[in-house]
């Protein structure tokens, strides 16, 4: 297994969200039996977001508690809560001279595990199991407790792994914000 260095998160945040594509997620589940379940899913849609440049961004207004990470380290998970009820997971990366960033990850193509995300998300078409930022989460049972994690460390229990090459990629406005929406920093691969 080999997976992203930390060199490809330090990037400029769309040029690292299109990369994501085809990048496997993958979560390291204690179920009690002493050895941990691998949970994965194909990242199949992302979204960038900057720092001072991007006013849809947490990181627009400057540090606070909930987006620090964004200011740290690249290639760590920023996990916050949102609406109440979701969970959405982020990547940070950024170019060495932006000041924070962060990647979305909007959508995963389940791999390893369904049964285990079918139980956590208790649905029963897998091919909506992941297929959004809040579902994701809960299909992979991620929280706030996997904030900061390393992504870049196969042993984490949550990191990223090389996976796919894709075949082609959209790329269009962001989803759900009402600011910067000019900017085409949303991508995914198309449904053949």
């Amino acid at each position: 297994m080999t997976q992203p260095d930390l060199d490809f998160y330090s990037r400029h945040t769309a040029i690292v969200a299109r990369g994501l594509l085809g990048k496997k997620l993958v979560r390291l589940y204690d179920d009690g039996s002493g050895k941990p379940k691998r949970l994965s899913g194909i990242i199949n849609e992302t979204e960038a977001y900057g720092s001072k440049n991007d006013p849809a961004s947490h990181a627009f207004n400057g540090i606070t508690n909930r987006n620090s990470v964004m200011f740290g380290d690249v290639g760590k998970a920023y996990v916050y809560f949102v609406y109440g009820m979701h969970h959405c997971m982020n990547v940070t990366a950024r170019a060495p001279t932006s000041e924070a960033g962060a990647v979305l990850i909007r959508s995963l193509l389940p791999v390893e595990g369904i049964d285990i995300m079918i139980g956590f998300y208790n649905v029963k078409n897998k091919l909506n199991l992941a297929n959004g930022p809040g579902k994701l989460t809960k299909a992979l049972d991620i929280n706030r407790s996997h904030n900061g994690i390393n992504l870049a460390d196969l042993r984490s229990e949550l990191h990223i792994e090389d996976g796919i090459v894709p075949k082609k990629v959209v790329s269009t406005p962001r989803i759900g914000i009402s600011r910067a929406t000019e900017k085409c920093w949303r991508y995914a691969i198309p449904k053949e």
